[in-house]
């Protein structure tokens, strides 16, 4: 819950976050799922740096299935943004048109699996002890580690679809890059597949050096948060990830509007470590797919929205990139009453049907 109250602060690839929505988010158990924890022995990032145990923690709903060459056939992967972990697609506007009987995922059918990703949620992160000595991890670490724990956790080996939302999305286009046969289909939503720069490194850089600035940080070996600094970073990151039209819909009074900040701010500092907050920011320092864009030969269906202040549609990033993947198709959502900014992502009925229209195009031929 910690993380999941935090999340709303945070991603710039997922500024959007559970936080706003936590309130009202379900627990896992409703779904009967079921919680685990692989450990990853003398697990080696990409900057050389070890750990003796990684422990990656994840739920599932729904039971795998196996075809008739022994494969799992219905495993679906379903990746967080930043700040967020296991439970934070289980926010009732996502879960309840996803998950249930006779919906687009409906866990009688599929094996949904929900990993929280390194230095967030119940998986291994600095606040555990190690601080700024722990490992200075990336995306294609969290993907390395994903992968790993599908296989020799999960005893998954092969998944139906990747559903990535943010930071999440960043890690569709890695996977589809690095493991192009293990699965089916790609849906990413929320984001673009370039390096991050321009506004959007420019907040993050911000963001940690406001908490790396407050003397109360002390290189990371505080007694108690840097508060300051996490205040400073998450006001621009609540800017960052918000919509104006909802915005000025919910808050259209200045008492509205500051009351909304005092007190978003006041739940955020107080459950957000900023040590955790450092490095799931520039976990997306390196993230660059765009060379290879063409190694990802299954289906994908890239989503996002026209009033992601995040993804600004001009820039038109998405457009062209689209056309170097073989099967690939990009969907620009119009902003609507409906669209939610960045946070679209989690808004599951907007873009329900392309999701039923992916899996019907990606149905592996028998």
């Amino acid at each position: 819950m910690r993380h999941l109250l935090s999340l709303t602060v945070f991603s710039l690839a997922s500024l959007v976050a559970a936080q706003a929505l936590s309130a009202q988010t379900p627990a896992a158990s409703a779904y009967k799922g079921v919680q685990g924890v692989y450990t990853a022995k003398d697990f080696h990032f990409g900057t050389g740096e070890t750990i003796p145990e990684l422990n990656l923690h994840y739920l599932t709903l729904g039971s795998p299935h196996r075809n008739s060459a022994g494969l799992v056939d219905n495993a679906v992967l379903l990746l967080h943004g930043t700040g967020g972990d296991e439970h934070t697609l289980f926010a009732p506007q996502f879960s309840t048109v996803l998950f249930g009987p006779g919906q687009p995922l409906d866990i009688t059918k599929y094996f949904l699996i929900f990993p929280d990703d390194i230095g967030q949620g119940g998986s291994s992160k600095p606040s555990d002890g190690l601080h700024m000595r722990f490992p200075h991890y990336d995306y294609d670490d969290m993907v390395r580690s994903q992968h790993q724990m599908l296989l020799e956790g999960l005893h998954v080996d092969h998944l139906r679809l990747i559903l990535g939302t943010s930071m999440g999305c960043m890690q569709s286009f890695v996977w589809g890059e690095t493991y192009p046969d293990f699965m089916d289909a790609l849906m990413p939503l929320a984001c673009n597949a370039v390096a991050l720069a321009g506004r959007n490194r420019m907040t993050r850089y911000m963001a940690i050096e406001n908490i790396e600035r407050d003397p109360n940080w002390k290189g990371g070996e505080y007694t108690s948060e840097p508060v300051e600094g996490l205040r400073s970073a998450n006001e621009m990151l609540l800017i960052m990830g918000s919509a104006p039209l909802q915005m000025q819909k919910l808050y259209p009074t200045r008492v509205a509007a500051e009351g909304y900040v005092d007190k978003y701010l006041a739940r955020v500092v107080a459950s957000t470590d900023a040590n955790n907050m450092i490095y799931y920011i520039n976990a997306s320092r390196n993230y660059d797919p765009s060379a290879n864009l063409k190694k990802i030969k299954v289906p994908v269906m890239w989503i996002n929205s026209a009033d992601d202040f995040i993804n600004p549609p001009e820039l038109g990033i998405a457009q062209k990139q689209v056309q170097e993947m073989p099967h690939a198709k990009f969907v620009l959502i119009p902003i609507s009453d409906a669209t939610r900014g960045h946070g679209t992502h989690t808004s599951a009925a907007i873009w329900k049907d392309y999701l039923v229209e992916l899996l019907a195009e990606s149905e592996p031929k028998h």
